[in-house]
């Protein structure tokens, strides 16, 4: 069993309340009693869920600054699927925003245990007023995750697991990395880690490679350059259609910015969520400006470089530019058409008075002590998912972890979408170290059964433009 490190002073003004819209409002149960208990713990409402779970919106209190507990508090949402006290419990780190309705990640359903799915720090409605961008840090955000395990872990005494897809991988790792005890395994998934920010040469070769055809490598080059030689004719297009939609460019700058910034993402996004199955959508370059435009629609999102797209994440392009790094692609077949060549960088996206200051120093010590402190940590990446160019890689020091790479698969890789033998060994170690490993006799299963209603739906994971 792990040890909790001590917790955080808590402030006088951390009272648990509850407001439980739910049929079992009427109802004391032991499980509202329970989280009523906990200092700062708040129960905003409990919805319908298929038995044996329940399924709690929560917030909860933390400072604003760790280091300095009185400069002021806000609420971080937290959902709970709660599945019972003596199951496992899943911490699942999102680096976004939470979603508002049960699901369960792929650790939660292997263990059929309880999951924590936290808000990150600064995305609404989990934002202090006024907000310090200063408090926006890796370790604020790790600290906020150490104060919700010690405070639920006497609720959920079994094994605690964290997990993480894509910045909320890298979020689950650098909770590990400030508190290593307070969960006995991590499992990371397609987390990048962008050790040297200013050498970006592994992404450049991927693009050179990725994929089985080489045809279609090209036509997504042809495609990019097309684009950017209409130029006029498809801002044109694009000015019209954010006209239409009531968007506007006023963090980028202009819509001929963001258009520039879209086409050249097109490549990275395409193979994040696609695969070669969809080589033969891409647009020749004879195509019309409408099917060039409504494919760089399809692939990008015309929506995601307008303010409206880009507001939403301006926490992560904010992490981004000063802690996580952000990848810059040379993109040399598009060197003569840019007009904004070095600029698609993550303080781009950014509103003018933030411009912060990127610092090294944390990635860094996070990367030193992965390779050399780490335990317990499971990373799965996919084949043909930009993202894995610079993974996190287990070091001498590592112990007790595995790193794996599923086949084929994108930026949603799984568990399952491993090599047959590597997903049992991947399954065996997270119900080993959640402590509901099978006999050895017989191969480790999933300890819940499929459930379409929690299991299809996954939030959505960072795209190409909100990396």
């Amino acid at each position: 069993m792990r040890r909790i490190w001590a917790v955080l002073p808590v402030l006088a003004t951390m009272v648990a309340t509850v407001a439980v819209a739910t049929p079992a409002a009427a109802t004391e149960d032991d499980v509202v009693a329970r989280l009523r208990a906990v200092p700062g713990l708040t129960v905003l409402e409990e919805q319908p869920v298929p038995a044996p779970y329940r399924f709690f919106v929560l917030a909860y209190t933390q400072p604003v600054d760790h280091r300095r507990p009185s400069a002021g508090t806000f609420q971080q949402r937290i959902t709970l699927l709660h599945r019972g006290p003596d199951r496992p419990t899943v911490l699942h780190t999102t680096g976004y925003g939470v979603p508002g309705q049960p699901f369960r990640a792929e650790p939660t359903r292997l263990v059929d245990g309880n999951q924590l799915s936290v808000e990150q720090r600064f995305f609404t409605p989990s934002r202090p007023e006024p907000a310090d961008w200063s408090r926006l840090t890796v370790w604020q955000a790790a600290t906020d995750h150490h104060r919700i395990v010690t405070a639920l872990d006497s609720l959920y005494p079994a094994a605690w697991l964290s997990t993480g897809a894509s910045k909320g991988g890298m979020t689950s790792v650098y909770h590990r990395r400030f508190y290593p005890s307070d969960v006995d395994g991590t499992i990371a998934y397609v987390a990048p880690q962008d050790v040297r920010n200013q050498e970006d040469s592994r992404y450049d070769r991927f693009f050179t490679t990725v994929g089985s055809d080489p045809a279609c490598r090209a036509a997504l080059d042809a495609v990019q350059v097309e684009a950017l030689r209409r130029r006029a004719a498809l801002v044109e297009l694009y000015t019209a259609w954010a006209a239409r939609n009531q968007r506007t460019f006023g963090i980028v700058g202009s819509a001929d910015r963001a258009f520039e910034f879209m086409v050249n993402g097109t490549t990275w996004a395409f193979w994040q969520y696609g695969d070669e199955s969809q080589c033969s959508a891409v647009p020749a370059t004879t195509a019309s400006d409408e099917a060039i435009m409504g494919w760089l629609d399809a692939v990008y999102g015309l929506d995601a470089n307008t303010d409206q797209g880009t507001g939403q994440f301006v926490p992560y392009y904010y992490q981004a530019a000063t802690e996580l790094g952000y990848p810059y692609l040379k993109l040399p077949h598009l060197r003569r058409l840019q007009h904004y060549r070095g600029q698609d960088v993550a303080a781009s996206y950014l509103p003018d008075p933030l411009q912060p200051r990127f610092r090294s120093r944390t990635i860094d010590d996070v990367d030193r002590w992965v390779r050399g402190s780490g335990r317990q940590l499971l990373f799965v990446y996919g084949e043909n998912d930009p993202w894995g160019a610079e993974p996190f890689r287990p070091g001498r020091g590592t112990r007790d972890s595995l790193w794996f790479t599923a086949p084929g698969a994108n930026h949603g890789a799984s568990i399952e979408a491993l090599a047959a033998g590597d997903a049992a060994t991947a399954t065996a170690a997270v119900q080993r170290w959640a402590g509901v490993a099978a006999p050895a006799r017989r191969a480790a299963a999933p300890a819940a059964p499929y459930d379409p209603g929690l299991d299809d739906y996954q939030p959505a994971l960072d795209r190409r433009v909100n990396r």
